[in-house]
């Protein structure tokens, strides 16, 4: 007897239909499964055993081999156990056949039948849906799941459930979406007191998506003015909040399947590993740049971080994607963040202030901000010198502009950003704009022209930083309502490029 049953395997964000085929024949008692599982789908068979045991269905004295087609794509994960358990009661008739061909399940088994969650139940519906099939999932997993419309999600709790669900003995209602999330407690600008060209910096960059760098003296708040960025940013629109919880979904973030409309927001520290930012390690599972794709990545004390992490940001930055190469696979993941970068201007932080510099000023800093190489440099819009806050305006009421103000205009300049980009694929805000299309819609007026010319000239501004000044001025231009790019947005677009140092 062979029965089939359907399930996914991950490789990065997109689920690929997983066939598991049992044969029940005669010869010696075994259990037996084969299609380059991993040990966690090798131990399958003995938590299905468990399973069936607990509900009373005993397997027969005959040799079960279970095969996952394709046999060439590497299996991994728990949540094998419920499909395989589906084709052993079809091929031993306690289901139907049908009903079961009809679902892509995915489920962890606990010993006495119940239902584990696993990760991955989103992108999972998506594949289903693209199969036209219904899917099958733990209970725990199904408000996450029945967020893609187009598929019936059944979410039993047990084992005991699907099979009375199959049946017809008692049969489950679809499963329905969780409740879109909302953040709570938003930080507001207005709380800083002073910094206002780190302020209008922050606006410009929220604006474009554009990366940007703060670089200051300890305590005088970079931090702070990073953590109040999400409170200006527009609300993630449905594609993408859908595109960003398949990558949450992979790594297990998502709570009692809620979908997020906040726009993610990772502060990884600088200790983290190259597996833990890029991606990779068991299951070549997303990093931090993935996590905040659609966000930002805000990276406290940068030269801190190893050298090796700071150079594989270079290509992700510019490609909106990472490749996790391993050997037998190659996992794309997508990766369009906003990278806000902070640190000190040298090793003491208190470059700036000869009274309590070390001895080794001005080199010490030169040292320091060398860590991050002029490529990488290249690649920030923005730059931003955050200077300490005065004792006097610390005692000054907070009258500050707040965020929500703020977060309009950066609105209303995203949204004509989308207009501008809708028939440009790969294009969604100035940061990425490029080729044909960046001169088309940033070319400055004359005058505007002859600063940036000026300008190159004289800093020796790399191609891709002359670009990057283009695109800065667009969205100041976007922010200030004109159609044209002109010469006041060039002069301050450029005045953010080298604030810090001369172009690398």
């Amino acid at each position: 007897m062979v029965a089939m049953a359907y399930t996914v395997a991950f490789d990065g964000i997109d689920a690929r239909l997983v066939q598991v085929q049992c044969a029940i024949s005669p010869g010696l008692p075994g259990f037996a499964i084969v299609g380059l599982p991993d040990k966690a789908v090798s131990e399958a068979r003995e938590r299905v055993r468990a399973a069936l045991t607990a509900m009373a269905i005993a397997l027969p004295s005959q040799r079960i081999s279970i095969n996952l087609s394709p046999a060439d794509l590497p299996k991994e994960g728990s949540h094998f156990d419920l499909p395989i358990a589906l084709a052993v009661l079809a091929a031993l008739d306690i289901v139907p056949h049908e009903e079961v061909l009809d679902l892509v399940a995915l489920g962890e088994l606990s010993l006495d039948g119940t239902l584990v969650p696993v990760v991955g139940a989103l992108p999972a519906a998506v594949a289903a849906g693209e199969g036209d099939r219904s899917l099958m999932c733990p209970a725990a997993c199904g408000a996450e799941a029945a967020w893609v419309d187009s598929v019936r999600v059944i979410a039993p709790a047990s084992l005991a459930q699907a099979i009375a669900h199959l049946t017809g003995r008692a049969v489950l209602d679809p499963a329905v979406p969780g409740e879109v999330t909302q953040a709570s407690g938003a930080r507001c600008l207005s709380e800083v007191k002073g910094q206002e060209r780190a302020k209008r910096g922050l606006e410009i960059a929220a604006a474009g998506r554009h990366h940007m760098l703060l670089v200051g003296a300890p305590g005088s708040g970079k931090s702070m003015l990073a953590a109040r960025i999400p409170g200006i940013l527009p609300p993630l629109t449905p594609v993408e909040a859908l595109e960003t919880s398949m990558i949450h979904s992979l790594a297990g973030l998502l709570d009692d399947g809620g979908i997020s409309r906040t726009r993610p927001f990772r502060e990884p520290h600088h200790t983290a590993s190259m597996a833990a930012i890029v991606g990779g390690g068991r299951g070549a599972k997303p990093g931090e740049i993935s996590l905040a794709h659609n966000g930002v990545l805000f990276m406290d004390e940068f030269p801190e971080y190893p050298r090796a992490v700071l150079e594989t940001l270079r290509q992700p930055i510019e490609t909106g994607e990472v490749v996790v190469a391993r050997a037998n696979a190659h996992v794309r993941y997508p990766c369009r963040f906003m990278l806000v970068a902070a640190a000190n201007p040298c090793r003491c932080g208190h470059l700036a202030d000869a009274a309590r510099a070390c001895g080794r000023a001005p080199v010490c800093g030169e040292d320091y901000m060398g860590r991050i190489s002029g490529p990488l440099m290249d690649r920030f819009d923005l730059r931003v010198e955050v200077p300490p806050v005065s004792f006097t305006d610390l005692g000054l009421p907070m009258i500050g502009e707040p965020s929500a103000a703020i977060g309009a205009r950066v609105a209303t300049a995203r949204r004509v950003q989308v207009a501008r980009y809708a028939d440009h694929p790969g294009m969604w805000a100035n940061a990425d704009a490029q080729g044909a299309v960046l001169e088309d819609v940033a070319t400055p007026d004359a005058e505007g022209r002859d600063l940036l010319l000026r300008v190159a000239e004289r800093f020796g501004l790399s191609a891709r930083g002359y670009h990057r000044v283009l695109r800065v001025a667009r969205t100041i231009a976007d922010l200030d309502g004109s159609e044209a790019v002109r010469r006041n947005h060039v002069a301050e677009a450029v005045s953010f490029r080298l604030t810090l140092t001369k172009e690398v």
